[in-house]
């Protein structure tokens, strides 16, 4: 069992206690909950979490106890991940352990007679070394190899040491962008994706076997632990400078001014390094978040998407007079990019932005290089911008649409590996790869893309505002934005499915007003002509999620999150472009769409 208190995080993130007299507990609780946390206070778990369980049973608001146990954690688009605390619905070592010991059971059938060996790695989130010790021990003790790096390293890394060792799997310790308040669990497949059908679900059956912590072995066997140590770094690294496309623009542009930010997470010494193996010697570091610390002190939530999270970023680039700003979350996979716009104001561009203007950059350098042959190919996800897609139809590029999640990237790969060149790929929430050594999105290596982007326009006198005004106007101006409504609990999670419900029964013939034309339903494989009345299949692995396409060619998905409590509406608008002039003109008409589509869903 572990020896550490698995239950510290409880003095960062103490329960809530009700005001409520009235005990509601056995009216308002199902005997299956109760039921679960009586197996929990019987099975030979530490006596403070005891206490938790049994403070939860005795509350005159038993809805912390429903919600800690009314379900298991369930791997979604991005793993297991959920709040810190007590209970089958939470995260916390006998819920590592177990989902642990459901792994090594997988792998051990998966693979008999080998030697299976694991890597293992956690970004800074709280309790993420005893998570990810949990992790080792649980391998280590049936069986299996583990290959445990020294020190905390980006997500990125954790795929590239899976296929650089050659293991069968992967876990990285992370809940990515998330609030302090949760931590999460990713795991990932030889190919150094994270685990795609079927084998996340025949995890989560091999997991739910496990009925107890009793079931889980936990004695650490320290022989078949093999540490990581930086000196790896270097190895990555070297293939992250295999992408450089324009050594010569970098090396008239090496004193480009760039501002990073870590945001108290695991990129802070890869990035940099990045940087300058490409060439860049001009580089300020945020020092306020420079730090790795899981209570992530200087935001409100540690998403680069968040234009809150780049403030003092973007203090520090106006004193420097920087070129780009820089910032990851906290595993390091995803990125953000900030850049000075034509006054002078500094300009946060969404992950549709950059991610069309590494694409677009790519296959022009390419085709410059006469490295496209017909065989490469580019990738994104159906609610990321369909920009990505007509700019390779324009380069004459076969493009992929993938269900969200960068695991579904990972599997076209995986699908077409020896037979065609990946050349890029992402999503819409700032996760984008380049080259195919490492099999998950990479904030590290798309850092260092976006920096010689910025250094080669610079030497032709164009910023990235100027770089999108030309995608813009030879494929179309396209804008996109996110509605997030959280609703959280059991309720919360009913009234979703009752939305996504409801969508599928009362099929929506208008929108705000404009005729819907198309509706895709994911879950139904279904295509559904609203103007003919017709109906055709979709060849796409099933996934709750419906699209709406609009006469005025404004695209809305729907779509429940499957690593949070909310359900997520992804809107894209698009219009000509007729000329750089009119660059802030036609912004503002498609920021009016947007913003009438909000209310509409809102």
């Amino acid at each position: 069992m572990p020896c550490v208190n698995p239950y510290k995080f409880l003095i960062s993130f103490p329960l809530k206690k009700s005001k409520t007299k009235t005990n509601f507990l056995y009216h308002m609780t199902d005997a299956s909950i109760l039921n679960k946390a009586q197996i929990w206070l019987d099975s030979n778990i530490d006596e403070e979490s005891k206490k938790q369980i049994k403070a939860l049973m005795e509350a005159s608001d038993s809805s912390e106890l429903v919600d800690s146990f009314y379900k298991d954690l369930e791997f979604g688009t991005g793993g297991l991940r959920g709040l810190m605390g007590v209970g089958s619905n939470r995260m916390n070592v006998y819920t590592v352990g177990m989902a642990t010991q459901g792994l090594a059971n997988y792998l051990l059938a998966s693979f008999p007679g080998q030697q299976i060996s694991v890597a293992v790695t956690h970004d800074s989130r709280i309790n993420n070394t005893l998570f990810a010790d949990t992790t080792a021990n649980v391998m280590s003790a049936n069986g299996i190899h583990v290959y445990y790096f020294r020190e905390m390293r980006p997500t990125p890394m954790l795929s590239f040491a899976i296929r650089h060792y050659k293991c069968q799997s992967g876990v990285m310790v992370t809940a990515s962008h998330n609030p302090k308040e949760y931590n999460g669990y990713k795991v990932y497949w030889e190919d150094g994706g994270q685990v795609v059908p079927p084998h996340d679900k025949n995890i989560i059956q091999e997991v739910l076997k496990i009925k107890s912590v009793d079931d889980v072995k936990w004695q650490r066997n320290e022989a078949l632990i093999s540490y990581i140590e930086e000196d790896h770094d270097l190895v990555y690294l070297a293939e992250v400078k295999q992408l450089s496309m324009s050594p010569e623009a970098i090396l008239a542009q090496k004193d480009l001014s760039i501002v990073f930010s870590p945001i108290h997470g695991a990129s802070g010494t890869m990035v940099p390094k990045a940087l300058k193996i490409f060439g860049f010697e001009n580089i300020h570091i945020v020092k306020e978040q420079a730090e790795p610390d899981g209570r992530f002190p200087t935001v409100i939530y540690p998403n680069p998407e968040e234009a809150e999270a780049l403030a003092m970023s973007v203090d520090l680039a106006q004193k420097v007079k920087a070129d780009l700003v820089l910032a990851c979350d906290p595993d390091g996979d995803r990125y953000a990019a900030v850049v000075p716009n034509e006054k002078g104001a500094y300009e946060l561009l969404n992950g549709n932005q950059t991610g069309s203007v590494i694409v677009y950059y790519l296959l022009n350098k390419w085709r410059e290089h006469g490295r496209l042959t017909g065989k490469e190919y580019t990738v994104s996800t159906i609610v990321t911008t369909d920009l990505i897609g007509e700019i390779s139809k324009g380069f004459e590029t076969e493009y992929f649409s993938t269900l969200t999640g960068f695991k579904y990237i990972a599997e076209v790969i995986r699908a077409n590996e020896g037979k065609k060149t990946f050349i890029a790929g992402g999503e819409e929430s700032y996760g984008f790869l380049v080259g195919d050594f490492v099999r998950d999105k990479d904030g590290v290596s798309a850092c260092a893309i976006v920096a010689e982007i910025v250094a080669y326009y610079k030497t032709k006198g164009m910023n990235l505002i100027d770089v999108l005004a030309e995608i813009y106007m030879q494929f179309g101006f396209y804008k996109e934005s996110l509605i997030s409504i959280t609703k959280k609990g059991k309720d919360g999670a009913e009234q979703i499915q009752q939305l996504m419900q409801g969508f599928r029964t009362n099929r929506p013939t208008a929108i705000n007003g404009v005729k819907v034309t198309k509706i895709i339903d994911v879950k139904e494989s279904k295509v559904y002509d609203m103007v003919s009345g017709t109906e055709e299949p979709l060849h796409l692995d099933k996934s709750n999620v419906i699209q709406f396409y609009l006469e005025d060619g404004s695209k809305i998905s729907a779509r429940p999150s499957g690593t949070e409590p909310k359900i997520k509406y992804y809107i894209s608008v698009n219009e000509k472009l007729p000329s750089r002039e009119a660059y802030r003109a036609v912004e503002a008409n498609l920021d009016k769409r947007i913003d009438e589509l909000k209310k509409f869903f809102g």
